[in-house]
C-alpha cells in the first residue's frame, strides 16, 4: 500500500525517515528506473539495459540482480557500491504535481516513515533540514531525467539501436538461470551509423549515453561473481 501525500511543515513537522539500508526498507529490489544523464554514474556499478512498462514504451533500468527481489548488492544494512541510483536513493520522496507545478510529496506508508529515529524533514520553526533541501534537488534532477527519457528512447528507436537479449547464468554446477525480457544497445548497427546519423545523436546528447549503456554491459561480470558467492 502506498499514500502519497503533499510534504508540508504543519502536518509532517515530526515526521523523520531512515536512511539506513536494509531488505526491510524496499531494497530487495533486481532493478530501479535510471535515466540518461544518469548513466555515467549508473555504468560505474550496475549494468543498464532496457525494459517494456505496462503500455509497452521503453524504459531504461539498472540490474542489481539476476532474479526477481534479489540485490546483490545489498550486504545486510549496506548496499557494496559507491554510487545508489536517484530512484532508489529518493525514497520515500516523490514528484507530485500540485496546480501544474512538481512539488515533493511523501509516501506516509513507506518502511522508511518513522516518528522515532532517522532524518527530521524540518526544522523547529518550520524551516527545511539540509536533508531535505538535499532529497529536493535530488527529485528535480531525477523529475527531469525522466522527462527527458522519452527523446532519448525515440532516437534509439529511429535508428532502430534496442535489441533483446538474453543471458544465461551457470553460477555452479547445479544451479542455471536464464535472464530475459530485456534490450540493450545493437552494437554493429550503432557502429554502422554514418556521420549525419551519429552527428545528430551527438547533437542531442543521446550519444553519450548510449556508450555509457555498452560500457555497463561489463557489469554483468560482476552480478554474475557476486551471484556465485551470495
Amino acid at each position: 500500500m502506498t499514500q502519497h501525500v503533499l510534504l508540508n511543515n504543519i502536518d509532517h513537522r515530526d515526521l523523520k525517515v531512515e536512511t539506513a539500508r536494509g531488505a526491510q526498507y524496499g531494497d530487495n529490489i533486481m532493478a530501479a528506473l535510471t535515466y540518461p544523464g544518469e548513466f555515467r554514474n549508473v555504468q560505474a556499478h550496475y549494468p543498464i539495459v532496457f525494459q517494456k512498462d505496462a503500455h509497452g514504451d521503453f524504459q531504461p533500468v539498472a540490474l542489481f540482480g539476476l532474479e526477481a527481489e534479489q540485490n546483490l548488492f545489498l550486504q545486510g544494512d549496506a548496499w557494496d557500491a559507491y554510487y545508489v541510483p536517484l530512484s532508489v536513493e529518493r525514497q520515500p520522496f516523490l514528484i507530485g504535481m500540485s496546480d501544474g507545478e512538481p512539488m515533493v510529496h511523501i509516501d506516509l506508508d513507506h518502511p522508511r516513515v518513522t516518528a522515532g529515529s532517522g532524518q527530521p524533514l524540518f526544522l523547529e520553526h518550520g524551516g527545511t533540514t539540509e536533508f531535505l533541501d538535499r532529497i529536493s534537488a535530488m527529485l528535480l534532477a531525477l523529475h527531469e531525467g525522466l522527462q527527458a527519457t522519452p527523446a532519448y528512447i525515440a532516437a534509439l528507436q529511429k535508428y532502430e539501436l534496442l535489441e533483446s537479449f538474453v543471458l544465461d547464468v551457470q553460477t555452479d554446477a547445479d544451479n542455471h538461470g536464464r535472464l530475459a525480457g530485456y534490450y540493450t544497445i545493437h552494437e554493429e548497427r550503432l557502429a554502422a551509423l554514418d556521420g549525419a546519423a551519429l552527428g545528430e545523436l551527438a547533437a542531442a546528447d543521446h550519444l553519450e549515453p548510449t556508450y555509457m549503456v555498452l560500457a555497463s554491459t561489463a557489469r554483468f561480470r560482476d552480478l554474475i561473481e557476486r551471484r556465485r558467492h551470495a
